[in-house]
């Protein structure tokens, strides 16, 4: 794989195009904001996303989602998982002018909130055939685009797809390991933005630092119970896809599901803490699909469902907070 066409130009997808840019594959990214394309085509940067992090000249940027496609060796998709369907759907429509089966490295971190489907399912669903891989673990886009030491996990059925998008983004101090679980991978990534969400409400309502242990271990263990229900690995969310994105997410304020759990906590009201962002919060959107996703599958995730009903208005941080500390005794 030489060249990258990464789709989606959020802070995520530019910081993917640098990382591939530094591992000697020629990338090119598609923004569906014409602000975007126009600052990186250029002024070389992304100061909608990602600002301050100057992007080399050998980046290209384009509006036209064939145009970045076609001819590309492998697709990166980081848009949000809300759209991505759209995206997929549109990927079809100029199938004819890409190479048969382009390979897919899957970036997005979520649950369709209609279907329940993960984003592979998705992606199986309206590109069969198409060989797909997951990128997931602990990493933060603007510290990728700082070239400060990252690792996350490429996993997929195929273990020569893996290695062939590793070969092509890492490098230098963007490090991927193999994984062989990308259900397990896909779980991890969109359960752990519901409990960053859960955890800033911990940080925001002021309830100490063995409150905030605690729920990071039982939401370990409500995401495990998800993942292997749905055919995962048990021993993959021990791995970085699962604790290790955990303790990145569940404890820094430059997480957005933390941020925003913390405002929560503090008592902000949703809608006015999410005003003006840019950025997609996913955490927001996936946490009452991974409760209708866990009620499918007879799984227990009380965490999940308490955030998914402050986030609805159905119920108070400090009655949830009560229903999960009155929860009956019980073997670890």
């Amino acid at each position: 794989m030489r060249r990258l066409a990464i789709i989606g130009g959020g802070a995520w997808g530019t910081a993917l195009a640098i990382a591939a840019h530094r591992a000697g594959s020629q990338a090119i990214l598609w923004a569906r904001d014409p602000q975007v394309v126009a600052a990186i085509t250029q002024r070389h940067e992304n100061p909608v996303f990602l600002p301050g992090v100057r992007l080399d000249a050998a980046i290209a940027s384009t509006g036209e989602l064939d145009a970045a496609a076609t001819g590309a060796d492998g697709l990166l998709l980081a848009v949000p998982a809300q759209f991505l369907r759209l995206v997929l759907q549109r990927l079809a429509g100029c199938a004819k002018a890409l190479s048969a089966a382009t390979p897919l490295l899957l970036c997005t971190k979520g649950i369709e909130t209609h279907s329940l489907k993960t984003m592979s399912e998705l992606a199986a669903e309206i590109l069969p055939g198409w060989p797909v891989a997951v990128l997931s673990g602990p990493s933060f886009a603007a510290e990728v685009a700082r070239d400060l030491p990252t690792a996350v996990v490429i996993a997929s059925h195929d273990a020569t797809l893996a290695r062939a998008f590793l070969s092509a983004l890492g490098g230098g101090r963007f490090r991927p390991y193999l994984c062989h679980d990308p259900v397990g991978a896909e779980i991890g990534g969109a359960v752990k933005n519901v409990l960053a969400l859960a955890s800033g409400i911990v940080r925001g309502r002021g309830l100490g630092d063995n409150a905030g242990a605690a729920l990071v271990t039982r939401g370990l263990a409500e995401m495990t119970r998800l993942g292997m229900a749905k055919g995962a690995r048990a021993e993959t969310f021990a791995g970085l896809s699962g604790l290790g994105d955990l303790v990145l997410t569940c404890n820094a304020q430059q997480s957005r599901n933390f941020s925003v759990g913390v405002a929560l906590g503090r008592g902000g009201k949703l809608s006015e803490i999410l005003a003006g962002r840019r950025s997609v919060v996913e955490g927001v959107t996936t946490a009452a699909a991974v409760v209708r996703l866990a009620a499918t599958l007879a799984i227990e995730m009380p965490i999940a469902e308490a955030v998914a009903a402050v986030l609805g208005c159905d119920a108070s941080i400090d009655e949830m907070i009560d229903r999960l500390l009155v929860r009956p005794y019980r073997s670890e």
